[in-house]
C-alpha cells in the first residue's frame, strides 16, 4: 500500500546497533526523511563509516556496559542537542552462537554460557541500560519522548534450537511492556516494532538454500513504520506491538 512518507526535519534519533541489517535500514529511512540520526556500534570505525554513507553520525557504544552507555548517550545528546527518539535495536543473532543454526540446530544444553550471556546481555541488558540513560533525560526535558524497542516474531522466541536468541526477544518484549507501564501518564511513549518474518541480514547463514533466501524480507520493510513512529502522526501511540509486514499508518491512527 502506498502512503505519504512523513518528514522529520527537526527530529533527533539515536539508533543502537545501526551499522547493518535492521538498524541500518531504519537509520537510512530516518535520515532520508530528514531526521538527524546518531547510530552506534561497538566499533567506532564501523559506526562512523556506516553513518557517513547515509548522512548520519556514528559513535562507539557497548550497550552491555553501563559506563560506556552513559558516555555514549551523553555524546549523542551533545551532538544532536537532545534525543527525541531512541531506537533500541542492538542485538546479536544465532549465528554468533551456532554458525549453522539453520541446518544443524543445537539444543539449549549445548549452548555455551558465554554465548548465551553475550546474546542476552546485548539485547536485554543493552535495551535496559540505554533506555535507563535516555528516559530520565526525556522526562527532565519536559517534552515528548519516544522509545522504540525492536523485537521478533513470537514463533522465533520459542523455536527449537534458538537458545538464546529466542529468549532474548521474549525478554526484551517483557521489558518494553514494563517500561511502557512505568511511563504511563507521561509524555514519553514506548512501543515495540518487529519485521514480521525472517529478514535478509548478516545474521542469516551463508549456506541456506536459495529458495529459503528468496523468501527473506528486505530489511527496508522497517523503514515506513519506524519513520511513522517518529512522526507527529504517531503522537500518543503507546504500548503497541507493530509488525512491519502488517503496517498501515492509517490503521494505526
Amino acid at each position: 500500500m502506498e502512503m505519504n512518507t512523513p518528514r522529520l526535519p527537526s527530529t533527533r534519533v539515536l539508533v543502537t546497533g545501526g551499522t547493518s541489517g535492521l538498524g541500518l535500514a531504519m537509520a537510512t529511512a530516518l535520515a532520508g526523511a530528514g531526521a538527524r540520526v546518531v547510530l552506534t556500534s561497538r566499533d567506532r570505525a564501523r559506526a562512523e563509516e556506516a553513518a557517513a554513507a547515509i548522512g548520519a553520525e556514528g559513535l562507539a557504544m557497548d550497550v552491555r556496559d553501563a559506563q560506556a552507555v552513559e558516555a555514549g548517550v551523553q555524546a549523542a545528546y551533545e551532538r544532536l542537542g537532545g534525543v527525541d527518539v531512541l531506537v533500541c535495536n542492538a542485538g546479536i543473532g544465532m549465528r554468533s552462537v551456532n554458525p549453522r543454526f539453520m541446518t544443524d540446530p543445537e539444543s539449549f544444553w549445548q549452548v555455551s554460557p558465554d554465548g548465551f550471556r553475550d546474546v542476552v546481555e546485548t539485547k536485554i541488558t543493552g535495551t535496559f541500560l540505554v533506555s535507563r540513560a535516555v528516559a530520565p533525560r526525556m522526562l527532565d526535558a519536559g517534552g515528548d519522548g519516544r522509545i522504540v524497542v525492536i523485537s521478533m516474531n513470537t514463533q522465533t522466541m520459542t523455536r527449537p534450537g534458538f537458545v538464546p536468541y529466542g529468549p532474548s526477544g521474549a525478554g526484551v518484549e517483557a521489558l518494553a511492556r514494563v517500561m511502557a507501564a512505568d511511563l504511563e501518564g507521561t509524555r514519553v511513549t514506548v512501543n515495540i516494532l518487529l519485521p514480521g518474518g525472517a529478514t535478509a541480514t548478516g545474521m542469516v547463514p551463508d549456506e541456506i538454500a536459495a529458495e529459503v533466501r528468496e523468501r527473506l524480507l528486505d530489511p527496508a520493510i522497517m523503514g515506513p513504520p519506524i519513520v511513522w513512529l517518529c512522526s507527529p502522526e504517531a503522537a500518543g501511540v503507546h504500548n503497541q506491538r507493530i509488525v512491519a509486514t502488517e503496517f498501515d499508518s492509517a490503521g494505526m491512527s
